[in-house]
């Protein structure tokens, strides 16, 4: 898949910020390494699947109010079907949804949704360079192109979210927004590359947040802004949840900190001005199974006599939206 990497590569070789040009020299080989067939013995499939798409053909698009890649009647009915059957093969969609020619992918989680809590206290986006940690499928990713960013990376560990995200590239044609299959860790220690870093839904996955708000901060440039949408819980200051078991049947939930608690962490780890702008609780309309991701969702999660609680007893899912900057 290095051949839908060229066009990243090449505005990286060319980039004035000589970190970003150093990281190009290492990417080809991380990104060969971590789209190994045989790491993920499925990966042959949704590649097929990929390659079986028609490259370029969305007469037009848009990133601002929706993901929509093509019109509905843009395409003969062969055609349409063809690519319809193509992304089923990627099934289960997990962040969204897209409106992909004629065909909805009503995914998992109402992802327009959170944009929506996130977009209207962002410092403008026009003109910046984006990095999103734990992007998915990439979602968020068009949904910053919309606003204005000049390019955007995201990336995800995942091959399957990644041969998602490419799948719609390759139907729109050129956009300078990637996907790379990464893990933040393996990106250089000191970056200090983008003007806005988003991590979302990653937190609370991480053995050490300090060391993950600390990894967050190296990728920004002095003055960058930090993004952070987390699990939290009720509670004063140093109130942090550690689940000993599984916390909403996820057995990689480590730390869901208070408000307070993580607000004086993103401080300790040498953000500026760190403040919560939102807070909200996760409902069954916003994550929720559908046609595109068939198995258990939020709803098997909670407690069936208490959807205040999960299935383990402990507060339901509360989502809160942090900004932060360097200095």
């Amino acid at each position: 898949m290095i051949e839908y990497y060229q066009s990243l590569l090449a505005a990286l070789e060319k980039s004035p910020n000589k970190n970003l040009r150093a990281w190009a020299e290492q990417l080809p080989g991380q990104i060969t390494a971590q789209l190994s067939a045989e790491r993920y013995g499925d990966l042959p499939d949704w590649q097929a699947a990929l390659e079986a798409l028609p490259a370029a053909v969305a007469g037009s698009s848009d990133f601002t109010e929706q993901v929509r890649i093509g019109n509905t009647t843009e395409l003969p009915a062969e055609l349409s079907a063809n690519i319809e059957q193509q992304l089923r093969a990627l099934i289960p969609w997990r962040k969204g949804p897209y409106q992909v020619f004629d065909t909805f992918i009503d995914t998992e989680w109402r992802s327009d949704w959170k944009w929506d809590r996130v977009l209207p206290h962002l410092a403008p986006l026009n003109g910046k360079h984006i990095l999103d940690v734990g992007c998915g499928n990439g979602y968020h990713c068009w949904r910053m192109l919309g606003a204005g960013a000049a390019r955007v990376i995201g990336i995800d560990p995942s091959p399957r979210f990644v041969v998602q995200f490419y799948m719609l590239k390759k139907l729109l044609g050129q956009a300078a927004a990637d996907v790379l299959p990464l893990a933040i860790e393996q990106l250089p220690a000191t970056l200090q590359a983008f003007d806005t870093t988003f991590s979302m839904g990653v937190l609370y996955h991480r053995r050490s947040p300090m060391d993950h708000l600390r990894e967050l901060k190296a990728t920004l440039k002095p003055g960058g802004q930090l993004v952070l949408e987390t699990l939290i819980v009720e509670g004063e200051l140093g109130h942090s949840l550690v689940p000993q078991g599984r916390y909403a049947m996820m057995n990689n939930v480590w730390f869901l900190p208070s408000a307070p608690t993580l607000l004086s962490w993103l401080a300790k780890c040498g953000f500026k001005n760190p403040r919560l702008l939102d807070c909200n609780i996760t409902t069954t309309e916003e994550q929720r199974s559908t046609e595109w991701m068939s198995f258990h969702s939020l709803a098997e999660f909670l407690d069936p006599n208490d959807p205040g609680l999960t299935a383990e007893g402990h507060p339901a899912p509360m989502r809160g939206v942090f900004l932060a900057e360097v200095p």
